[in-house]
């Protein structure tokens, strides 16, 4: 074990700052926290969404898993993405922690970069049922090829906007905004009587980078070329200044979306008081369902012409969502693989996909329980056109402090947001900072 856990710290030393892990480099690192065999641990995103049905999930797969194997699973929840990175750069270092991991898939290229996860051959696929259980467009995060694969796919999670169909009527509106001008022209014939054209969540935990990530991507800009990264390029502050101006300046959001997080613009949409919400997915089918929206809201691909442009940029790409989900990785340190191999093979099989997708909304990314839920839901139909051209984040293992470094601008800047407007050269040299600490994760990553 030794040396293999010089390794694992080496190669997070190339990805993470290692300030606060010195102390934690004196561990046994032998096994997993879960000890003889008899426990998996698993560590999951904590669902702010339906935590009530995520608790009442657990439960149904300890109570599978239970009866297949005769083992427990104990469950352990992250709730944003800086508390899940820092989960895994602890655990990575001192070789302790969950057996399991379920990670976002903007996450995956940093456990694969750790080397400290199982990387995936013919044996653990068969294990799990094989590469070609899985729909083809969600292996896409799995690993930077096929032959070096970490991220088993979980839960598929496209990006897309829903709209209120009866508000949109009344507005003589024929259909959801094809271009970001023509959302913010939409947005002000909506904003009257109670209603805002719009909710967006400013203060989520995992949402605000996706925005600039979008946006920039539209105005041609990667945000990591090569050995670059490209945060302090003027497409990312004018991103930013599209992204606060829907609420400053346009003013078709609420000034209390600065406080909201996802939970707080869905019920927002559901109640009805307002007429668009951006950067959702199918996880929200299962409230508004049940909501005063219901039968009243539909869903589309969000616009892939940038904010003040009639076309792409010289470059541009049409990216409405990343490859978005979660990946499930095994750590290498668990003296546990095989009990973990069977748990990933439990909650991925056809059967409790399609449970999970009963219950979240999220797409399943078992082949045939998709091709079961897709066949028979048209509502999906504009998620599912989402997904089939989602842009994939770049894979390198620096991502997870990029993403970090641009949500971090909008955390910064909420103060500001909330009194009326963020001037751009706060926003200017908040990049600048942000481009630093990117550039200095770059290039650790690639030593």
């Amino acid at each position: 074990m030794g040396a293999n856990r010089r390794t694992v710290v080496l190669a997070v030393g190339a990805v993470f700052s290692l300030l606060a892990l010195a102390a934690c480099g004196g561990g046994g690192g032998q096994g997993g926290g879960s000890g003889g065999g008899g426990q998996l641990d698993v560590l999951v995103g904590a669902n702010s969404n339906y935590p009530e049905q995520q608790q009442e999930w657990f439960t149904h797969i300890q109570d599978a898993f239970r009866a297949r194997t005769g083992a427990e699973v104990r469950f352990e929840t992250f709730a944003s993405a800086a508390d899940e990175q820092k989960r895994i750069q602890t655990a990575v270092v001192s070789g302790e922690g969950p057996d399991v991991y379920s990670l976002g898939t903007t996450f995956t290229p940093v456990a694969q970069a750790t080397r400290a996860f199982v990387e995936l051959g013919d044996a653990e696929w068969a294990a799990i049922g094989g590469r070609e259980r899985f729909t083809p467009a969600t292996l896409a995060m799995s690993g930077p090829d096929a032959t070096h694969q970490v991220g088993i796919p979980f839960l598929s999670r496209p990006f897309a906007m829903a709209y209120n169909t009866e508000l949109f009527a009344q507005a003589g509106l024929s259909g959801p905004p094809t271009t970001w001008d023509q959302f913010v022209e939409y947005g002000k014939q909506l904003t009257k009587d109670g209603v805002y054209g719009a909710a967006i969540a400013y203060s989520d935990d995992y949402d605000p980078w996706k925005f600039i990530w979008m946006f920039a991507n539209q105005y041609g800009n990667k945000l990591v070329d090569g050995d670059r990264v490209r945060l302090d390029d003027p497409t990312v502050q004018r991103a930013y200044q599209e992204y606060f101006g829907f609420l400053t300046e346009d003013r078709i959001v609420s000034p209390e979306a600065v406080g909201w997080k996802n939970p707080q613009a869905l019920a927002s949409f559901a109640e009805g008081k307002a007429a668009m919400m951006l950067m959702t997915t199918p996880t929200s089918i299962p409230t508004l369902e049940k909501s005063a929206v219901a039968g009243k809201f539909a869903y589309a691909p969000m616009p892939a012409v940038p904010p003040g442009e009639s076309a792409l940029a010289p470059g541009g790409v049409p990216a409405t969502t990343i490859v978005s989900g979660d990946n499930i990785a095994i750590a290498d340190y668990s003296d546990n693989k095989d009990l973990a191999l069977q748990f990933v093979e439990l909650v991925t099989s056809e059967e409790e996909q399609l449970h999970y997708t009963e219950v979240f909304g999220d797409l399943p990314t078992n082949a045939a329980a998709a091709q079961k839920v897709t066949s028979s839901n048209a509502q999906l139909a504009p998620i599912l056109q989402a997904g089939a051209t989602a842009v994939p984040t770049p894979f390198t293992g620096a991502w997870s402090e990029v993403q970090l470094a641009l949500t971090n601008v909008t955390v910064q800047s909420r103060a500001e947001l909330a009194a009326g407007g963020v001037p751009p050269e706060v926003i200017a040299a908040r990049l600048a900072e942000a481009q630093g600490t990117s550039q200095a994760a770059l290039d650790r990553a690639g030593q």
